[in-house]
C-alpha cells in the first residue's frame, strides 16, 4: 500500500508505483474494452456490408433506406445514442427492459460505425471501373457484388475501413457514461478514488494507443501501397 501526501506532486514516483500496484484494474479493463470493440467491429462490418450494397444499387427505395440510416446516426453523437438506448427503453417499459451495459456498448457503437462503413464501401464499390459484363452473364446482383465487385474493392475499402475500427476502438470509451467496466471508467473511478489523476489517465491513453497505433500504422501503409500501385 502506497500512502500519499495531499501536497504529492501529480508527478511523484509514489503516485505511479500506486498506479503500477493497482495495474490489474486496468488490465480487466482493457479486455473488457477489446471485447467490446470485437462484438461492435462484428456488428459495424454488418451492417457496413449490407448498407454499402444497398446504397449502390439501382433500387431507390433501398437506396433511400440506406441514406436514411447512414444520415440519422452520422448526425447524431454517440453519447446520446447511448443515453437513449440504456435510458429510454427502460423508461418507456417502466424498467421491465433493462439492456445489459456490455450490449449497450456493443450495440450502440457497432450500429454507429456501421453507418461510417457503409458509406466507405459503397466509395469503394463506385471506385470499380465501369462496364462490369457479369449481371449480363447471368449474375444475380448478390452475386456480382460477391464474386465481381467486392473483391475488387478491397484495396481500396482496407486502409479507410482500419481507419475507422481505430475509431471504433477509441469510441468505445463512452461506455464509461452508463458505468461499463472499459480503461475510461477504471481510470476515473481509480482516479478519484486515489486522486492519481496523472498516473490513471496517462495509462489509460497508452492502453488505448497500443490497440490503436499497429493498426494506424497499417492502414497508412497499405493507402501508401495503394497510391504506388496506381
Amino acid at each position: 500500500m502506497y500512502l500519499l501526501t495531499e501536497t504529492a506532486s501529480p508527478f511523484a514516483l509514489e503516485r505511479w508505483a500506486a498506479f503500477f500496484a493497482n495495474f490489474g484494474q486496468f488490465a480487466k479493463g482493457f479486455f473488457y474494452t477489446l471485447g467490446i470493440s470485437i462484438g461492435a467491429l462484428i456488428v459495424a462490418l454488418l451492417l457496413g456490408l449490407i448498407f454499402g450494397a444497398m446504397s449502390s444499387t439501382h433500387n431507390k427505395v433501398l437506396r433511400g433506406i440506406s441514406r436514411v440510416y447512414v444520415e440519422i446516426f452520422q448526425n447524431t453523437p454517440l453519447l446520446v445514442q447511448f443515453v437513449v438506448v440504456f435510458y429510454g427503453i427502460s423508461i418507456l417499459t417502466d424498467g421491465h427492459v433493462m439492456i445489459p451495459i456490455s450490449l449497450t456498448a456493443i450495440l450502440c457503437v457497432g450500429v454507429y460505425t456501421g453507418a461510417y462503413i457503409s458509406e466507405i464501401i459503397r466509395t469503394g464499390i463506385e471506385a470499380v471501373p465501369k462496364g462490369q459484363a457479369a449481371l449480363s452473364q447471368g449474375f444475380t446482383y448478390a452475386d456480382t457484388m460477391r464474386i465481381i465487385i467486392l473483391p475488387q474493392a478491397v484495396r481500396t475499402i482496407l486502409p479507410p475501413l482500419t481507419n475507422q475500427v481505430v475509431n471504433l476502438i477509441k469510441n468505445t470509451s463512452t461506455v464509461a457514461i452508463i458505468s461499463g467496466a472499459d480503461i475510461m471508467f477504471t481510470a476515473k473511478a481509480w482516479a478519484y478514488d486515489t486522486t492519481n489523476y496523472v498516473p490513471a489517465f496517462a495509462g489509460a491513453a497508452f492502453l488505448y494507443f497500443i490497440m490503436c497505433f499497429p493498426l494506424a500504422t497499417w492502414a497508412r501503409r497499405k493507402e501508401e501501397e495503394n497510391k504506388k500501385a496506381y
